[in-house]
């Protein structure tokens, strides 16, 4: 990692899914994550780490897996590592901690760092945390302190509106995020299940009866959440690149006015997440830049 002396260090997680080379070019340090599949434990976004078709092949053949948070000693050590580096303070972004304990290692670590750390909870998950993240390292950039980075970050995390549509909630049951009766009655009456990032948490927010009408609507659904305002755009996935790339080529048509030239990002989720939606997932958050 570089930083400048004196200057504010943007820190985030894995589930972000900031590129490590857009992280490296835009000075964001990423902790990992991990999952665990079958009994080996895997660190997520580095060389060698998780993989998502590794993550999609294990959940095809019910192999078992989970997720961990990095504890605080770990945290700790990347901010001990960024004050070293030159950082004179800290802004460290992650995913909702209404899904995840890895906000509260970030604030159980800031307790002991070396140099000021303001940890700030996106309530977002994925590519919602992850626009917070380099809107962050958009005003440190322009020379903001902690406290504009802050809320530059908090401001874009709230101005993002994430979607997104799974074959099945029996992944996101087992890993508690949504309740079992919800889950039992998707199964039961065979929809197809939209959902939506609100409060930090992810709830169920339309039912439609086929995977091509849940792609449809949320196209329709990116589009409102999108109004007047000029967006930035990502479409997610788990081992479901066609359906990405198609309702990736419907937005940029329907927002391509609002997109001002920008591209719609398309990518595939890391292991951690994907571990909690199952293959077939695709999603898409729609950020405001008013």
């Amino acid at each position: 990692m570089s930083t400048t002396p004196g200057s504010v260090a943007v820190v985030t997680d894995s589930t972000a899914s900031v590129p490590a080379d857009l992280a490296t070019a835009r000075g964001i340090t990423v902790v990992p994550l991990q999952v665990v599949i079958g009994a080996t434990t895997w660190d997520e976004g580095v060389e060698g780490g998780a993989t998502p078709d590794m993550l999609a092949e294990a959940l095809r053949q019910w192999t078992p897996v989970s997720t961990s948070r990095p504890n605080p000693e770990v945290m700790l050590g990347v901010y001990e590592a960024v004050a070293s580096a030159g950082a004179s303070e800290i802004v460290s972004v992650h995913l909702s901690a209404e899904l995840s304990g890895t906000f509260e290692s970030a604030q159980l670590a800031a307790a002991r760092a070396p140099v000021p750390v303001h940890t700030v909870d996106s309530r977002q998950v994925g590519v919602g945390t992850g626009f917070a993240v380099l809107a962050a390292a958009d005003a440190r950039d322009t020379g903001c302190g902690a406290d504009e980075v802050v809320s530059a970050a908090v401001k874009r995390a709230e101005a993002t509106t994430s979607l997104f549509y799974v074959d099945t909630l029996e992944y996101l049951r087992r890993g508690g995020r949504v309740g079992a009766a919800a889950a039992l009655v998707g199964s039961a009456l065979a929809v197809k299940p939209i959902l939506k990032v609100e409060g930090g948490r992810v709830g169920p927010f339309e039912k439609v009866r086929t995977a091509t009408r849940a792609l449809a609507r949320l196209a329709d659904l990116a589009v409102e959440a999108a109004g007047e305002s000029p967006v930035d755009v990502a479409v997610a996935h788990l081992a479901s690149p066609d359906r990405a790339a198609q309702l990736a080529d419907v937005l940029r048509e329907r927002l391509a006015g609002a997109l001002e030239g920008r591209e719609v990002l398309v990518g595939e989720v890391g292991a951690v997440l994907g571990a909690h939606v199952g293959p077939g997932m695709v999603a898409v958050s729609v950020a405001r830049r008013d």
